[in-house]
């Protein structure tokens, strides 16, 4: 008789883990199924070069919910996430600017450009932060229903405004327009020189398919502000072995629990029965039953391709289909033979163990954001960029470094059609390099090995719809009771027993598990199996 299973979860990128570890926590039968060879989705480790450990895709961690680090109990599992502690954004002209962890140093890096800015820049750290300790709480709750009159949807309502009236007016007045302005003008009420306000205005655009000056994005910059590393807030990092290893640590704890965990298991579509999800077809034509079945993939893939329109209503297969994916950005992995070195700040320092960010001034962004507008990768993107083997030595063989730059912009529709990315692929590898070669000549020659992905590789080798990397934009009316649908933000789906766990559900992209968490927690709420 073929094995049944309490749940059968979607795709093992590390939202379907933890949903999987907290399920199998609770004594239920859990099968995983991922269609690569390799755990962890878009936050894996894979060796493509010989001694070079590359982050393939998620390359930093913040928002990994520290409840989830001690519920599945994660470093006995091997996570050990060690600190990214300063920003660097080198210039072709002086020094650069670097912010570094010391606050005075900091301070005199920014008056080197604006003496008022660098008086005002604690000031709004610590603006920022509060908005941050005010919002983070949601990140961590299930989205109350707004048009529920129970007394639980209620309370949590009521909740939510009593936190948002402890902000004081001149919170609140400040959380709005970070709800609605664009980076750019939210950061101008504070900032005269666009050297801090370039960098500092990148986080707003990270992953969406707008420009620093486009309203909604200090929204983005805020989301990027919670940042928690150990109890220490605003606190970036990197996972030891590399990002894949925080995936192998949840998929770990979740076999310690019972879990069953299978790769190279491609799903082909869900398995339907009287109406309800009641297991899946696997691509070999094979079928596994369950109880109910949990998606980590994202809503396009999971709705509109393994469920099928015509099983769903038609007015939610609408929403699905306005809900925008919109991939935006690449991504260029290097191996290099030594450490580059920046004309602006040479020489072994701090200033390379943190992020680097090639965003010389606020125009510069915005043209990068023009080209993508018209359906070209950018000429002069901005780049992101870490060098993890300087703080992991384990990445690379010794002396040799392993380099990871995140692009922006990379859109996924080309004016010649996504399937033009092939033949332009190389092109646009040449262009990341050629623009931070400018920073830091000799980098071309230091080459080894060099792995190009474009939104369109994003989404062929990943399963990411139109290589977007957060399931979907962190749009205001995509988020929250919003996400991904109105009326189903609570992992439910109108497929009875289908529940959805991944970073298209609230509360979003970035490696932080919290939906895979919070769609275990609902389901074992509701007995769902």
């Amino acid at each position: 008789m073929a094995t049944s299973y309490d749940c059968i979860i979607i795709g093992g990128g590390h939202n379907g883990l933890v949903c999987a570890a907290y399920l199998a926590k609770a004594g239920r039968k859990v099968l995983v199924l991922e269609s690569r060879h390799v755990l962890g989705g878009a936050a894996v480790t894979e060796e493509i070069y010989p001694g070079f450990k590359y982050s393939v895709c998620s390359y930093v961690v913040s928002l990994l919910r520290p409840q989830l680090i001690r519920d599945l109990e994660l470093p006995r599992h091997g996570l050990e996430i060690l600190p990214l502690e300063c920003s660097f954004t080198p210039q072709l002209e002086g020094r650069g600017l670097v912010r570094w962890p010391d606050v005075e140093k900091t301070r005199r890096e920014i008056a080197a450009f604006a003496p008022e800015d660098a008086e005002i820049y604690p000031y709004f750290s610590k603006a920022m932060m509060q908005m941050a300790r005010a919002v983070k709480p949601i990140i961590d709750i299930e989205p109350p229903d707004p048009t529920s009159f129970s007394p639980t949807q209620l309370g949590q309502l009521m909740s939510l405004g009593k936190r948002f009236r402890g902000m004081g007016q001149e919170g609140l007045v400040r959380l709005v327009k970070m709800m609605t302005m664009s980076a750019v003008d939210f950061l101008s009420e504070w900032f005269t020189s666009e050297q801090l306000m370039a960098p500092m205005s990148c986080s707003g655009i990270i992953g969406t398919y707008l420009g620093v000056r486009s309203p909604g994005t200090a929204y983005v910059l805020l989301h990027h502000y919670m940042g928690e590393i150990d109890g220490a807030f605003r606190a970036w990092g990197f996972s030891k072995g590399g990002t894949g290893q925080i995936s192998l640590a949840i998929a770990s704890a979740a076999r310690g629990y019972g879990a069953e965990i299978r790769t190279e298991a491609r799903v082909a579509q869900l398995l339907l029965k009287g109406g309800e999800a009641r297991g899946v077809v696997l691509q070999d034509g094979s079928e596994l039953h369950a109880r109910c079945v949990v998606s980590s993939v994202d809503p396009h893939l999971t709705f509109l391709k393994l469920v099928g329109a015509d099983q769903l209503p038609g007015e939610f297969v609408d929403a699905v289909r306005r809900y925008r994916m919109r991939g935006s950005s690449g991504k260029v992995n290097l191996a290099l033979d030594r450490l580059p070195v920046f004309t602006c700040r040479p020489g072994d320092g701090l200033h390379l163990k943190g992020d680097i960010a090639i965003a010389p001034n606020l125009t510069y962004l915005e043209r990068a954001y023009d080209d993508a507008k018209y359906g070209a990768y950018s000429r002069r993107p901005y780049l992101n960029v870490v060098i993890p083997s300087l703080t992991d030595p384990s990445v690379a063989p010794p002396g040799k470094h392993v380099m990871s730059i995140f692009v922006q912009y990379a859109p996924y529709h080309l004016k010649e059609g996504p399937e033009a990315w092939p033949d332009q692929r190389e092109a646009f590898g040449d262009t990341v390099v050629d623009t931070l070669a400018e920073y830091c000549p000799g980098l071309k020659e230091s080459i080894l090995h060099r792995q190009v992905l474009t939104p369109w590789d994003l989404e062929k080798e990943f399963g990411l719809t139109e290589g977007n990397i957060f399931h979907g934009e962190l749009s205001l009316e995509q988020l929250f009771f919003l996400r991904p649908v109105p009326g189903w933000a609570r992992y439910r789906t109108p497929i009875r027993k289908l529940w959805m766990c991944g970073s298209g559900t609230h509360p979003g992209g970035g490696v932080m598990g919290a939906p895979g968490m919070l769609a275990a927690q609902r389901m074992l709420k509701e007995r769902a199996l």
